[in-house]
């Protein structure tokens, strides 16, 4: 799968304010922007599991604890389709 890279400016006075280990930081943001962007209805539960690094079942699980709900369209149903064949 190819990947574009997309570089974000984040002030160190707001890294040196994040309360995890130095090794999570990155992973959270990732987790944190999927979850809003899938919240907003800006990405489909399908690539908003892949920004986020996670399997579909891990990201569900997260929708299920964050107590969002989640939306699935007839894109999604037909994107879900072309994965299960391997046609991402």
């Amino acid at each position: 799968m190819g990947a574009t890279r997309f570089t974000l400016d984040i002030p160190d006075a707001v890294l040196d304010s994040v309360r995890l280990p130095p090794d999570e930081i990155e992973q959270e943001f990732r987790t944190e922007l999927a979850l809003a962007l899938y919240r907003r209805g800006a990405l489909s539960l399908g690539k908003s599991r892949l920004l986020a690094r996670m399997s579909k079942w891990e990201f569900d699980e997260l929708l299920s604890k964050r107590k969002i709900q989640r939306h699935y369209s007839d894109a999604d149903l037909e994107e879900d389709i072309r994965y299960g064949l391997g046609n991402q």
